[in-house]
């Protein structure tokens, strides 16, 4: 069943309870009015036979005067006394020597009952008839309810008649409105189908209405989400060719010593250094694809305690000196005592990655300034080299997952796989902080790293 036959039924049902429960409202205040307007009648007739009876020594009913009533054709009395005896009766009544009501007739009380008689519907009212405190006989005065029914029969036609009319009018209305509303739904299901058919991510569905409505706002989530899955398969697949790259060299290698080795039948220790040094390439690559799915997945543990920035980063510092050997000279100009709450293996991490980064993409004679100092409520810690720099379109997207800006930049055997940057922004994000960058080509890049200071003491763990 589709959507617009749904909410067609939906409306359409809807329109229908409301006319029902506005239809038994209508059908019971007019069935009181007028049963109410009987009864008044009914109790004004008895008011007035009542006016020309009176009552003997013995208790006898007769009558001393003809009333003056105003009976209609459908009202009706009789008069009875404490024996059952017909006392008096309406002059049309006929044949008729029964009581309108046998069972109201037994009461002792006044009361309206409804009745038939010979298949006639009467609205009686019954009223005992005393002297004294003693029974004397019951009046009965009734009214054809005829006219009544045949109102009430009319009304409840007219109300089914109006009612179905109106849901049929309802329905062919919400069929109509409703298909004019969903039609940019049933557009934007024909253009996905087209897209998913095309295996085209870089299609896109038109606009159409306003933009700030439901299916204007659907329109534009669909098309960046189409725009996101463009953009993270096109880094998949360019991260896909790249570390395919990256496996064939050093298979190729470890291939080509291991048959050098075999033809020369003896072990060279030349080789095996090349295919040591190639496998460790293979484990790097291998590793930041595992913690880059950690990451994403969410189950990298962070493991957070107190952290001493400024001692985590004198250690980084003296490593990364014996790393950078006399090719690059790295500085430390300035450094505060920093206390932060945060993961310390993974803080060194993001250094070592950045650091060895800048090291590795700046020329021999270059330089690597750090530093480490307070702004606000923050620390900063600051990576800067005189390297080759990063390209303007480049730039933007450093940090995104796959992404490798090889123009101006060449592989190095100690890494460089796309991961590494994605994976430092991952840790610092979820510290907190954020991490920022600055680069011209030919200057060099500017890393800055912002982490809130420790506020209060104490351990915690988040998984």
């Amino acid at each position: 069943m589709s959507l617009r036959l749904r909410l067609t039924i939906l409306y359409s049902a809807l329109t229908g309870g409301i006319l029902l429960i506005f239809g038994i409202l209508l059908y019971s205040l007019v069935n009181i009015l007028l049963v109410t307007q009987v009864d008044t009648t009914l109790n004004q007739t008895a008011n007035d036979l009542l006016l020309g009876w009176r009552v003997g020594p013995a208790g006898e009913l007769s009558q001393e005067t003809l009333p003056k009533l105003n009976l209609t054709s459908f009202v009706y009395y009789q008069i009875w006394d404490k024996n059952g005896r017909l006392v008096s009766s309406s002059p049309g009544l006929g044949q008729i020597n029964q009581p309108f009501d046998p069972v109201g007739y037994q009461l002792k009380r006044a009361i309206y009952r409804n009745s038939l008689v010979q298949k006639v519907h009467l609205r009686v009212l019954n009223v005992p008839l005393d002297a004294g405190g003693r029974p004397i006989g019951t009046l009965q005065v009734a009214a054809s309810m005829s006219m009544v029914d045949t109102t009430r029969q009319a009304l409840v036609q007219t109300i089914i008649i109006i009612s179905l009319s109106a849901i049929l009018f309802a329905a062919t209305l919400s069929w109509f409105f409703i298909g004019q509303a969903l039609s940019p739904l049933v557009h934007i299901t024909e253009s996905a189908l087209r897209i998913s058919g095309a295996d085209d991510l870089s299609q896109r569905i038109p606009q159409r209405g306003a933009q700030n409505d439901e299916m204007g706002r659907l329109v534009t989530a669909f098309n960046d989400t189409l725009g996101r899955l463009e953009q993270l398969f096109t880094s998949q697949q360019r991260f896909l060719a790249d570390v395919s790259h990256e496996l064939r060299t050093p298979l190729t290698v470890i291939k080509g010593n291991a048959d050098l080795m075999r033809r020369m039948k003896q072990v060279d220790e030349e080789s095996l250094d090349s295919i040591e040094d190639e496998a460790d390439r293979m484990t790097r690559l291998v590793g930041d694809l595992l913690l880059e799915t950690q990451a994403e997945s969410g189950k990298l543990p962070l493991h957070f305690a107190p952290v001493e920035m400024d001692t985590l980063l004198l250690e980084v510092f003296k490593e990364m000196r014996i790393l950078a050997r006399e090719r690059v000279q790295i500085k430390l100009p300035e450094i505060d005592q920093i206390l932060i709450n945060g993961d310390r293996d993974r803080l060194k991490q993001v250094l070592i990655n950045l650091i060895a980064n800048a090291i590795k993409y700046t020329p021999q004679g270059g330089e690597v300034f750090l530093s480490l100092g307070k702004v606000g409520d923050n620390a900063r810690l600051i990576v800067r080299d005189t390297g080759l720099g990063i390209p303007a379109e480049d730039l933007p997207h450093i940090f995104e997952r796959f992404y490798r800006a090889e123009k101006s930049r060449t592989r190095s055997k100690i890494g460089g796989f796309g991961l590494g940057l994605s994976i430092a922004y991952w840790i610092i994000n979820h510290h907190g902080g954020r991490i920022e960058v600055d680069s011209a080509e030919g200057k060099g890049t500017t890393f800055c790293i912002y982490l809130p200071l420790l506020k209060t003491s104490g351990n915690s763990s988040k998984e």
